[in-house]
């Protein structure tokens, strides 16, 4: 693994100098005047330890992390909404045979051989799956028949694929990756590494650093899986039964009738309307694949219980290739051999280690809290027809739900296109060269129909 930083100011200069600007009535302190004065050091471990973060969080550092496994990702940089990430896609990327990570418990030439086999069989699915999507692929949309091919293969391939991303987050946020990594059960070789290499990254910018990180490394972080398996047997939810479930809805999600909603900027994060007050709780089972996008709206806050504590073999498997039974037995076949690939080894190094083997088709459950203003947003992004397609189904039955209640408002949960051309916005759909083909924005969306 390797992280770079981007040049930033040195975040202790910052700090202090904006502490000291709380105090100094003759305008603002700036950092260079905090560098070398004598206070600096004892200022701002007064501030940090009395708790005053805010004024560590005005620098953002831009990482460009390389080598950092999927399931690290999914567990640690993207289960909060203190951060900007961009990945590479495994949608959109066709994904390379040496971007693999493993324990440092793992034997290498078995780990290899069943990274080998997997991917071997997401080329195989890439291929034999170009058919059948070139059939519900619009005529002007052909050029991108393999990228949804391989969007559907990459269900096989396990959560120790590697990744390459920019990641901001401010001074506090890291502090805090530092003292969970530390603590962290899944992946732990992995999260271990990454505190140290971003424990020595913040003192090669700035050394002042150091007794805050020390306070990090020391920190006894505890993972409470208790209240959600107490909230699941409070609303008597069989996940062998469902997937999703709405309950504990507070208020309306009726809006007024503005563009605070519909245009892209989304003036609606800053300009807030009644639903931020209103909202509901939904329990989600779907795969880590999913999850990983749902993870991306941070205002859709969620308790994500380790794998451990409720492990089976529970896997998605997509549409297109369920109905097609050359593709249903390669993916099959290499989920179950993941599977047995992965119990054998969780005896070997253990459950939390032999984690990286899972695949991205692996189902997880997890019980999430929207307000109706996030939602709005979040019913957008998803229910367009560009969205990856399982996570569509999670947020469309999450509407049909809340219409069942009888929530008022819900009938405006809509892709962008319909809300936009209600409100006379053009182009009513904003993907440009992406548009999905179908007029959507035509019809009530009461029923939806998608092939891939």
């Amino acid at each position: 693994m390797t992280i770079e930083f981007l040049e930033v100011n040195r975040p202790s200069d910052v700090a202090v100098s904006a502490a000291r600007t709380c105090y100094f009535p003759n305008g603002i302190v700036k950092p260079e005047k905090s560098s070398e004065w004598a206070r600096k050091d004892s200022l701002l471990s007064a501030i940090f330890k009395a708790g005053h973060h805010t004024t560590l969080q005005h620098t953002h550092v831009t990482m460009l992390i390389d080598g950092m496994s999927r399931h690290l990702i999914w567990r640690l940089l993207h289960t909060h909404p203190y951060y900007n990430s961009e990945q590479v896609s495994q949608r959109y990327a066709k994904m390379k045979i040496e971007s693999f990570v493993k324990s440092s418990k793992a034997d290498d030439s078995s780990w290899n051989e069943f990274y080998g086999s997997i991917f071997g069989d997401y080329e195989k699915l890439c291929t034999v799956l170009e058919d059948d999507v070139k059939k519900v692929t619009p005529k002007f949309r052909q050029k991108d028949v393999a990228k949804k091919a391989q969007e559907m293969a990459r269900y096989i391939l396990p959560g120790g694929m590697s990744a390459y991303l920019y990641h901001s987050a401010n001074v506090i946020t890291l502090l805090r990756y530092i003292a969970v990594a530390t603590n962290l059960s899944e992946c732990e070789s992995e999260a271990k590494e990454f505190a140290k290499i971003l424990s020595e990254k913040l003192l090669e910018i700035d050394e002042s650093l150091k007794p805050l990180i020390a306070h990090a490394q020391k920190l006894n972080v505890v993972f409470d899986d208790e209240q959600f398996f107490a909230i699941k047997e409070k609303q008597h939810i069989d996940s062998s039964q469902l997937h999703v479930k709405v309950f504990d809805v507070v208020g309306d999600a009726s809006f007024s009738e503005n563009e605070n909603h519909a245009d892209i900027l989304r003036a609606s994060m800053m300009v807030h309307d009644s639903g931020v007050l209103g909202g509901f709780t939904t329990f989600i089972k779907h795969s880590l694949s999913s999850d990983a996008q749902n993870q991306r709206h941070r205002r859709s806050l969620a308790i994500r219980p380790m794998l451990k504590s409720y492990y089976k073999r529970d896997f998605y498997t997509p549409p297109i290739i369920a109905n097609n039974s050359e593709a249903l037995e390669i993916y099959s076949s290499a989920i179950n051999r993941s599977y047995d690939f992965f119990e054998a080894q969780s005896q070997k190094i253990g459950f939390n280690e032999a984690i990286y083997a899972l695949p991205n088709a692996h189902n997880i459950e997890l019980i999430e809290r929207n307000d109706f203003s996030s939602f709005h947003h979040k019913a957008q992004m998803r229910l367009c027809y560009n969205a990856q397609q399982e996570i569509y189904d999670v947020v469309y039955e999450q509407v049909k739900q809340l219409r069942t209640l009888h929530v008022k408002g819900s009938e405006n949960f809509l892709p962008p296109c319909s809300i936009r051309a209600a409100q006379g916005i053009r182009p009513i759909c904003p993907e440009g060269d992406h548009f999905c083909g179908i007029k959507v924005w035509k019809s009530d969306f009461k029923e939806f129909h998608r092939d891939i």
